[in-house]
């Protein structure tokens, strides 16, 4: 297949996997990375394959539908997964890895692939007439966009997404944070922050009424010089689509005192060694990096303003001085109607 040739747009997960299997079949790659010539207001390095959000690729057990599609994967020979390996974090039953380290992985196997031809520069017009695939990516803007929606045919789709803030380990208080994996199944990889009832009341009604950021002033990317999202300008969070997968947790809190009970503060699995008793709710923290001098709040995915996020934040038991190395920001992601 030395004849072939292939153009890849994006340099993400999907571009760089797609890159590495067909240059691994003898397919000469073309792979165009706007970075670092130009940023989306979520992205901050110019590596390849940077994990915008959780640093987990989910469970690796096969009764999942993720831990079966990551062994289909690897079974085909997957250079993301053998890179996600040599990044791996402690996670419990999850894949999650240190998301610098798994970059770097991924950078590394793709440009010193000798057919692959890596070009670092924004691309605005689809080339119809060689074969192309478009592995842009939700965060996908401007002309590039366009021309998509032109091509498809349809009106394109949006929702709003948000990553969780990261604290660093030594800012943790260890008298009230505990190490634990749900149930004692596997390593105790997760750190735990136990509630009792009325610390979470307390919590859920600072969360509730905590001061959000209006989405325009990310979105806005002024670092970046991208244009403000016209349909989101000066609205809350609440007040457009957002995904239900990655739910705002003040968004979350908004729908009952007990919403976050049942979902990422579920207690369920897990003892206080303090009191001997399940809590009453439960965050839980997930190593950022192999050293574990990281950790990420999980299920916090927040659009709240930074000064709100460590006031409420710290609210969190054991979260009380924490040290806050990124705060949670919200962004807006594009999709097609891929059914349709």
């Amino acid at each position: 297949m030395s004849n072939y040739k292939v153009t890849v747009l994006g340099a993400g997960l999907a571009g760089c996997e797609a890159a590495l299997w067909l240059a691994g079949k003898g397919v000469q790659v073309t792979l165009y990375e706007q970075k670092p010539t130009h940023f989306s207001p979520a992205h901050k390095s110019a590596g390849f394959a940077e994990l915008i959000c959780s640093n987990s690729l989910k469970a690796e057990r096969l009764d999942s539908a993720s831990g079966l599609l990551k062994e289909e994967m690897r079974r085909m020979g997957s250079q993301l997964l053998e890179a996600a390996e040599e990044a791996r974090v402690a996670a419990g039953g999850a894949l999650a890895v240190d998301r610098d380290a798994f970059s770097a992985a991924v950078t590394r196997r793709v440009e010193e692939c000798p057919n692959i031809t890596v070009v670092r520069e924004q691309v605005e017009h689809i080339d119809e007439s060689a074969p192309i695939l478009v592995a842009t990516g939700p965060l996908t803007d401007g002309a590039l966009a366009d021309e998509i929606g032109r091509l498809t045919g349809d009106e394109r789709l949006h929702f709003y997404d948000a990553v969780a803030p990261i604290v660093t380990a030594e800012s943790l208080d260890y008298n009230k944070v505990f190490a634990a994996s749900r149930y004692d199944r596997g390593e105790a990889d997760y750190l735990n922050c136990p509630f009792n009832k009325a610390e979470y009341e307390a919590f859920h009604a600072a969360l509730a009424s905590a001061e959000r950021a209006p989405l325009h002033a990310f979105d806005a990317g002024a670092e970046q010089g991208a244009q403000p999202d016209p349909d989101a300008h000066g609205k809350k969070a609440d007040t457009v689509t957002v995904y239900e997968g990655c739910m705002p947790i003040e968004i979350m809190a908004a729908r009952g005192a007990d919403t976050m009970r049942f979902g990422p503060l579920r207690p369920v699995g897990l003892v206080d060694p303090n009191t001997g008793h399940r809590p009453w709710a439960n965050v839980q923290l997930r190593a950022e990096n192999k050293e574990r001098t990281l950790y990420n709040i999980v299920g916090f995915q927040t659009n709240l303003k930074w000064g709100e996020q460590k006031r409420v934040f710290s609210m969190i038991p054991g979260l009380e001085n924490a040290e806050f190395v990124r705060y949670g920001v919200m962004h807006r992601n594009t999709f097609l109607d891929a059914p349709r």
